[in-house]
């Protein structure tokens, strides 16, 4: 772009100020950041603004009230509303008083820098994807699209401050990503501290994430520092967040919200600047809807989410990842047979990664480092190569033709709203995107004609 227009972004979240601002950044605008609506009506005055975007609840002034009074000064400023499910009618009803459109949270960046160009008249132009291939980890694989996308992705949210909360099934590799999101962000220099909410008795672990002062409770003969504490110029991985008790939700909610914190048995308050990446195997949206989870909370960690696709919906990672583990096991020596290589591309992995490292295992060591029949991998995985390869093929392809239809189906009832479409079908809306981005590059239309 030859010129820089200039973007107004109005969030009282600083962690969605940081996303939008290093985004749009990048894609070559201007921005301004301003954290409530008093705040951007003051700017605004005194600013040449072309686009504002601004979340719909805020203290003080809300977007909407925002929107109006913007209206009365600057008729032909374009606004973009930021909006939780919740507040969607709203947003809609708002775009009779200027809304150019709206984004649902957690925001789709394609969707976002999308809707930024149309609002100011430039030329669509798809985001390309960032040159990471030489920064990435020789751990990581990513051949698949899919995959390709995530990392994408991760390049372009890692600098900011941004929370994110990385969903998908166990053992797809969300640990993997989260370590990618720490090494590529301005944070790099700083901790990477991990937790399994999972793995610490609900006893302990508000001691673990929050620390406690010597003498706090029976057993407690030195103060301990806490996670957040040890984290606080770099970042921290909640892994398993859905685990947590509701008692111990409403505390990291304070945490999120500005930072502060106290040790158990402490009376003065600490501030911790780390930022929260966190991971949950469970749907959270039906989470929340089944009152297990804290509405508040997830909205506050859900800034930006990352669904981590199901190795059997990338198969292309499928080899190159049985390879590597290869290489890790039985130091490079060994290769598979086509009868074995057949077996691993038809297995489903319900364990998705961390299944196929454990059977590359098995295989190192009862082949000696040499070649891999189907007679080295479990039961269950050398079983998929007695079927014919086209048979099994074929009934992958009927369930992804049943799946893409449902979908599409889903989609066109919905008039084409994501949203909507995805809390139809009980999946996250980035888990949907991932799917109609597949579905673009076999040809069909998901997008309203």
């Amino acid at each position: 772009m030859s010129t820089s227009p200039r973007i107004l972004i109005v969030d009282d979240d600083s962690g969605q100020r940081s996303l939008l601002d290093s985004f749009l950044r990048g894609q070559g605008f201007a921005t301004l950041l301003v954290d409530s609506g008093e705040r951007a009506l003051e700017t605004l005055r005194q600013e040449d603004i072309a686009l504002m975007i601004s979340d719909v609840r805020m203290p003080g002034l809300s977007g909407l009230e925002t929107l109006r009074q913007a209206r009365q000064h600057h008729a032909a400023l374009p606004v973009l509303l930021v909006t939780a499910y919740a507040d969607i009618r709203e947003a809609v009803g708002a775009m009779r008083d200027g809304a150019v459109n709206y984004l649902a949270k957690p925001i789709d960046l394609d969707e976002l820098l999308a809707s930024v160009q149309q609002a100011l008249g430039l030329s669509r132009t798809a985001l390309l994807p960032a040159d990471t291939d030489r920064l990435l980890p020789d751990h990581l694989v990513a051949e698949s699209p899919l995959m390709r996308a995530i990392i994408r992705d991760v390049a372009l949210i890692a600098p900011s401050d941004s929370r994110v909360l990385l969903t998908g099934e166990s053992g797809t590799g969300k640990e993997l990503v989260a370590d990618l999101l720490h090494a590529w962000s301005l944070r790099a220099a700083g901790p990477l501290v991990k937790v399994n909410c999972a793995a610490i008795p609900e006893t302990l672990l508000e001691s673990e994430l929050f620390g406690h002062e010597r003498g706090a409770f029976t057993g407690a003969h030195a103060q301990r520092i806490g996670r957040f504490e040890e984290a606080s110029e770099g970042t921290i991985f909640l892994d398993e967040i859905a685990e947590m008790s509701p008692q111990l939700q409403a505390k990291l909610l304070r945490v999120t919200q500005d930072g502060h914190f106290q040790r158990i048995g402490a009376n003065r308050e600490l501030q911790t600047r780390a930022r929260i990446l966190a991971a949950s195997n469970r749907n959270l949206d039906e989470e929340v809807r089944a009152s297990r989870f804290r509405e508040d909370l997830f909205y506050r960690l859900n800034v930006v989410e990352m669904y981590i696709p199901p190795l059997r919906e990338r198969r292309e990672d499928i080899l190159p990842l049985a390879n590597r583990f290869m290489a890790e096991f039985a130091g490079g020596r060994s290769r598979f047979s086509e009868a074995a290589a057949a077996c691993l591309q038809n297995f489903s992995w319900p364990g998705n990664v961390r299944q196929l490292r454990n059977a590359m295992e098995r295989a190192a060591l009862l082949s000696r480092g040499e070649l891999i029949l189907p007679e080295h991998f479990p039961a269950p995985v050398r079983a998929t190569g007695s079927q014919p390869r086209v048979a099994v093929l074929a009934d992958a392809q009927q369930l992804d033709e049943v799946e893409r239809d449902a979908i599409l189906q889903s989609l066109r009832k919905h008039d084409f709203n994501r949203t909507e479409t995805a809390r139809a079908l009980g999946i996250s809306r980035r888990a949907l995107l991932y799917k109609l981005q597949r579905f673009e590059k076999l040809g069909y239309a998901t997008h309203q004609p």
